[in-house]
């Protein structure tokens, strides 16, 4: 299973963990693995296509999904997937 850091802002939905783990063979069974385990969590990451949220950024160990294979990237069970809502402000 891989490990999936929480941000702070989504915890609630997590049982307010910070890491919880998650399988799949790609970054997009791990996300839907994680919301069968989380129910909700998925509405937050992903839009209504399937597609990962514009604001929020996904890495598999140090590497953004977007510079790889985007949703269908390869997830190995010691890897770890970094959940990142962007922030705004002025």
């Amino acid at each position: 299973m891989a490990t999936i850091r929480i941000p702070s802002t989504m915890r609630t939905l997590t049982r307010n963990q910070a890491e919880v783990s998650a399988s799949g063979a790609t970054v997009r069974e791990v996300l839907t693995d994680l919301d069968a385990r989380y129910p909700g969590i998925g509405a937050r990451l992903l839009d209504d296509r399937g597609a990962v949220r514009r604001y929020v950024n996904v890495f598999l160990n140090e590497e953004d999904i977007r510079a790889l294979r985007e949703l269908d990237t390869p997830v190995k069970d010691a890897d770890r997937l970094t959940l990142i809502p962007a922030m705004a402000g002025g």
